[in-house]
């Protein structure tokens, strides 16, 4: 005897299924695997850090070299003996022009610098730029104010002429003042300071939009009412529902940071030869574009390819995280 109610009909199988929930996490979770290009740059991103982080102990065991010198690989010419560069089994990327050393090292182990002072900048102007965005945006009044005019104090400096004006300066500061040994430390820590001070910015701006509306939601007004302190409702309250644009922020920072870094050694401000970054190897390759331009594009392809990869990474999950935008 049939169980259904005479009039009812009933629903199909498939509807009678039972409906499972998805989290927000979960939900930009499968947008972002539906994304080809972003699980691919996923992957770049991913291949080149490992890289960078496996490099510094393959030159402890000597399986990379990127500092002896092969004088003779290199013909009277000052290039390298041999086509594309000087390529054979034991330099898969050729030589160094005029010099002799082995490219492949010194671009893999370059990636590791370039990597870490991407990295660490972008760390310490992300925290400064929440920091100060979720102050002024919960505080508002003078404060707000007093932020928003030392942002636009900040970005009306001419950075490139002020970087290579106070290098010196700051330089000999960081290594008579603060301590730290001559060379390439010191002018590590100046290029990190550097983007540091003038990368928080664009961050400070755009986590204090996001906090001028979360401060008027009912939870937020809730952790008022029953008496919590500023700094709970900043770090407790507010800093969970910004994670999503710290990380798209952070993903668009570090490839913009990788070209900086690279921009300021081939100024001469950043760490210089021979210990390796990738724009210091740009910086050298660039002056044989033409009579080995093997040596010249390797560096390059590296460089573009890993910046394009964060970029698309960034893109795809900024659109993952914002189920209101368009896809």
């Amino acid at each position: 005897m049939s169980s259904i109610t005479p009039g009812v009909v009933a629903a199909p199988a498939a509807l009678r299924k039972q409906v499972t929930s998805r989290s927000p996490g979960r939900l930009a979770w499968d947008r972002f695997r539906r994304d080809t290009k972003t699980v691919i740059a996923a992957v770049v991103v991913l291949a080149y850090v490992l890289l960078a982080i496996a490099a510094p102990f393959l030159v402890a065991l000597g399986v990379l070299d990127p500092f002896s010198i092969n004088q003779d690989l290199i013909g009277p010419d000052s290039l390298p003996i041999g086509p594309f560069g000087g390529i054979s089994w034991e330099h898969p990327f050729g030589i160094q022009p005029a010099i002799g050393r082995d490219t492949l090292s010194r671009v893999w182990f370059g990636l590791t610098f370039s990597l870490a002072i991407a990295l660490i900048g972008s760390v310490l102007a992300m925290a400064t730029g929440v920091v100060l965005g979720i102050i002024a945006g919960l505080t508002g009044g003078w404060v707000d104010t007093l932020i928003g005019r030392l942002i636009d104090l900040t970005l009306s400096f001419p950075q490139t002429l002020m970087l290579l004006a106070l290098s010196g300066s700051a330089l000999l500061f960081l290594t008579a003042t603060v301590g730290l040994p001559e060379g390439d430390i010191s002018r590590a820590a100046f290029v990190i300071l550097v983007l540091a001070v003038f990368g928080w910015v664009g961050v400070a701006r755009v986590i204090r939009g996001q906090v001028l509306s979360i401060r008027e939601r009912e939870y937020i007004e809730a952790a008022k009412l029953i008496g919590a302190s500023p700094a709970r409702r900043w770090f407790r309250e507010v800093l969970p529902n910004l994670w999503a644009p710290i990380l798209v922020q952070g993903t668009l920072m570090l490839p913009a940071y990788i070209s900086t870094e690279a921009a300021l050694a081939y100024l001469t401000v950043s760490i210089q030869q021979p210990t390796p970054t990738l724009g210091n190897v740009l910086q050298d390759a660039v002056r044989y574009p033409v009579a080995d331009f093997t040596y010249f594009i390797i560096p390059v392809i590296v460089l573009v390819t890993l910046v394009v990869a964060f970029n698309l990474l960034g893109d795809g999950l900024r659109d993952a995280l914002d189920p209101k935008g368009s896809r």
